[in-house]
């Protein structure tokens, strides 16, 4: 008689590593393409910084530019002032009785220092006649020619942004009107158009940086480039754009003419804020294209998986077809003779238990009927079946409710997640221990506690216990779990799950299914 051949499989390893090893490279190469590419990103980003703070020096350096300037013509206005106060001074000498010839010397001299200053004056008596005048027109007989006249509005307007000196000669009152020099003036409307240049150019500048400028109050707008107005349309939004353009750099203080203060807000350009989020957008793109390619690769495996049971199981529904009919007609043909009718009982179970083990094979890889079912007979038929065929150290206990729990379930394959779980635990205690199965009802759901005191799971193992080819036997495929997990997570739509696991001690499984619905009454 010819031995069969028996089959070996390794002990349990871990899943390969080749996943890791390819998701690793992946990973390697994805950091350091970022890396490249966020060192390239920094140093464009440093350039476009060292721009703007050029760009931020040469607007204080000008502004301190104008800010002298302006303290420049300051003085100069109040040089001036000096000079027409010593010229009336010396007019006021002559109301002295010791006049002397030094008196004509020094007014001669005070004249032509205004003069020479071209300092434009006119002195009015108390009929608002042009009693003197000079450096009104472009001659002085054309100023000589004003004498004895009385200035026209468009004239005294001219005068007006100085305040006048009102003094009296022998009794006669005479007021003094005077304004800045012509020097003064063009040196100022140069200026002037010096600033506004200045701000247009600090507003419109070739780094593109966005810029506003304010006045002193920080309320009012003098001017803005490279940024969209409607930023800042409204106080509110003004108020809230200084404070963070404020937040990012410090204003720029200018000092502008007339005593007037203003405020450069800036903010990095549009380079700057993209170069920061290059970074981070890749970091993005790359994990995504990390968890598709992950996906695929799981997908590929998941269906070639199945596809290998689905082969796996109708070979085996196969292969157990002729045994089965032949244990039967040679059960039929034993059956009044010499066999008694117990062994011929167990004989029909063995040959029934075939017969459920192809019915369960020929279900994987197609959709198999649920239909309602009471869960605690289920349980006790199958426990009833495996305590007759296990080692008599090996203590069932069985707590069920004393009512129906009623599920949709396939016997058949729902008896073959027990009887593997079963047949674990027995092996874990090496034929002496307690199996225990609890059965529990939670709302709609039905808990059922598989429990056993072998030998326990080891923590680095326990996430792998669900795993296609996980084995802690000599012998076996490790398919007894992976088929569990596929029969009650796929097949019932419920949920099983290693509850916890300690060595030495044992392991509970627990298998969540949902209850039947109750059918509506009819209205």
């Amino acid at each position: 008689m010819t031995t069969p051949a028996r089959h070996t499989a390794p002990k349990f390893k871990k899943p390969r590593k080749g996943k890791w090893i390819i998701m690793s490279i992946t990973i390697i190469l994805g950091l350091a393409a970022l890396w490249i590419i966020n060192t390239f990103a920094q140093q464009i980003r440093q350039s476009e910084e060292e721009k703007v703070r050029i760009w931020a020096s040469a607007v204080s350096q000008k502004a301190q530019l104008i800010s002298s300037t302006e303290t420049f013509f300051n003085e100069v206005a109040i040089d001036e002032r000096r000079k027409v106060k010593l010229y009336i001074d010396v007019l006021r000498s002559f109301n002295n009785s010791d006049l002397s010839s030094d008196a004509a010397f020094s007014l001669s001299y005070v004249s032509y220092i205004v003069d020479s200053s071209r300092t434009p004056f006119i002195i009015l008596n108390r009929d608002t006649l042009i009693t003197s005048c000079g450096n009104i027109t472009p001659t002085p007989q054309q100023d000589r020619q004003l004498i004895g006249t009385k200035p026209s509005p468009q004239l005294l307007q001219t005068f007006s942004d100085n305040p006048p000196f009102n003094y009296t000669i022998w009794g006669i009152p005479l007021t003094l009107l005077y304004r800045q020099s012509q020097i003064y003036s063009d040196m100022r409307a140069t200026l002037d158009n010096l600033n506004t240049s200045f701000l247009t150019e600090v507003t419109n500048n070739s780094v593109l940086v966005p810029v506003i400028i304010v006045d002193s109050t920080r309320q009012n707008v003098i001017s803005s480039g490279n940024i969209n107005p409607s930023q800042f349309d409204t106080p509110q939004k003004l108020n809230d754009k200084l404070s963070q353009m404020a937040d990012q750099n410090q204003p720029i203080t200018l000092q502008l003419p007339n005593s007037r203060t203003a405020y450069v807000y800036y903010q990095p350009t549009p380079m700057l804020r993209l170069l920061r989020i290059i970074p981070l957008v890749y970091l993005f793109l790359a994990l995504v294209l990390l968890l598709i390619s992950y996906n695929l690769f799981r997908t590929a495996r998941s269906e070639e998986e199945n596809r290998v049971w689905v082969g796996m199981a109708k070979e085996t529904a196969h292969q157990l077809g002729t045994p089965i009919s032949s244990l039967s007609g040679w059960a039929d043909y034993l059956e009044g003779k010499t066999l008694t009718q117990p062994y011929l009982d167990e004989i029909r179970k063995d040959i029934d238990r075939l017969d459920t083990i192809a019915r369960r094979f020929s279900k994987i890889g197609s959709t198999p009927e649920l239909t309602p079912q009471d869960v605690t007979q289920v349980i006790q038929h199958t426990i009833a079946y495996l305590q007759k065929r296990s080692p008599r150290k090996v203590n069932f206990v069985t707590t069920l409710p004393d009512h129906p729990v009623i599920a949709p379930l396939n016997p058949y394959l729902f008896e073959w997640v027990i009887e593997n779980i079963c047949k674990n635990a027995i092996d874990a205690m090496q034929g002496n221990g307690t199996f225990t199965t609890i059965l529990t009802t939670q709302g709609n759901l039905i808990h059922i506690d598989l429990a056993d005191t072998g030998k326990g799971i080891p923590p680095s193992q326990q996430k792998y216990i669900f795993n296609s080819g996980y084995t802690t036997k000599q012998r076996g495929w490790g398919l007894g779990l992976s088929l569990a997990r596929r029969i009650i997570q796929d097949y019932h739509k419920g949920h099983i799950a290693l509850k916890y696991s300690i060595p030495g001690q044992g392991t509970v499984f627990r298998i969540t299914i949902n209850a039947q619905q109750e059918s509506q009454p009819t209205k």
